[in-house]
């Protein structure tokens, strides 16, 4: 794998200072306890009040601190199983490493950007950056015109490519149906928006991650070289992300929120995801060398 010790070193970074930020969101509790505001907009809102979150509304505080829950349980220690499978140049390893930093990219992508401003803002920097330059360095160490000679006639091309395909249009159109309602009953903003600037979420989604879903899925049933490494990676991001989502909407339907359709939708999503990420590294031969 080219640029392994830079891959380990951002790669460490990052599992180091997660844990601290995920731990910090799990369990910091000082503050006054939920309060209202009112909004530039002239909505109320309220606040919830407490740990490091408290800034954020109660609606949305709970589900930061579920998705620290998958990435101190789940993400970490995946991250640290697929650095080393990868610095034994596997491409199973590689694949996983790549799939596993886009989680944590995307991750923390949000969190510098939605979060209300808190004492971990340096820290969301340095993992955001971490995490793509991570990322980037584990995508480009791949050869992609000889990336499909690694991949068995079995790997389910149609079934991963097809479900990335379905997932960035059900989840688009289910982001469409926050945003533009409002157009047409004459509020204009959502009352997703909270007191927050904008719809961060979605419009992240539906001008990158969505549009990437779906050409990965088709380049991959297509047979395009370039499909071979975004669809495995996508598929391997998608699977840690829809359990992260899931947790989150348990988290609010604890809250006594409204979780339907996404409480069905999200969690069928997490499950498919993960079985084509099992059946692709399933289906990859290894390079004589490992």
């Amino acid at each position: 794998m080219e640029h392994r010790r830079t891959i380990t070193l951002l790669s460490s970074m990052i599992v180091l200072l997660a844990v601290i930020a995920a731990s910090v969101g799990i369990f910091s509790s000082g503050g006054p306890g939920p309060y209202d505001v009112e909004t530039v907009r002239g909505e109320t809102v309220t606040v919830y009040g407490k740990g490091i979150y408290k800034h954020m509304s109660k609606d949305v505080a709970p589900q930061g601190i579920a998705q620290d829950y998958i990435t101190l349980f789940v993400g970490v220690p995946l991250l640290f199983i697929a650095l080393v499978w990868a610095r034994k140049d596997s491409i199973k390893g590689r694949l996983l490493l790549a799939g596993t930093l886009g989680y944590f990219l995307v991750t923390y992508l949000f969190y510098l950007v939605m979060g209300m401003y808190n004492i971990l803002f340096l820290g969301y920097v340095v993992l955001l950056g971490a995490s793509f330059f991570g990322f980037s360095l584990t995508a480009l160490s791949f050869d992609i015109h000889k990336l499909s000679s690694y991949f068995g006639q079995a790997v389910p091309k149609k079934i991963v490519g097809g479900f990335l395909v379905f997932n960035s249009i059900t989840i688009g159109l289910l982001w469409l149906g926050v945003v533009v309602p409002p157009f047409f009953d004459g509020t204009i903003i959502p009352l997703q928006v909270e007191h927050y600037t904008t719809l961060i979420v979605q419009g992240l989604d539906l001008a990158l991650l969505l549009p990437l879903a779906f050409v990965s899925g088709a380049l991959f049933i297509k047979g395009s070289p370039m499909g071979y490494l975004l669809a495995p990676v996508y598929v391997i991001f998608l699977s840690i992300l829809m359990v992260a989502l899931t947790a989150k909407i348990i988290a609010m339907g604890l809250l006594g929120q409204p979780i339907m359709p996404a409480i069905i939708i999200i969690p069928l999503f997490a499950v498919v995801a993960i079985f084509c990420s099992v059946s692709i590294l399933r289906n990859i031969k290894e390079p004589s060398y490992v």
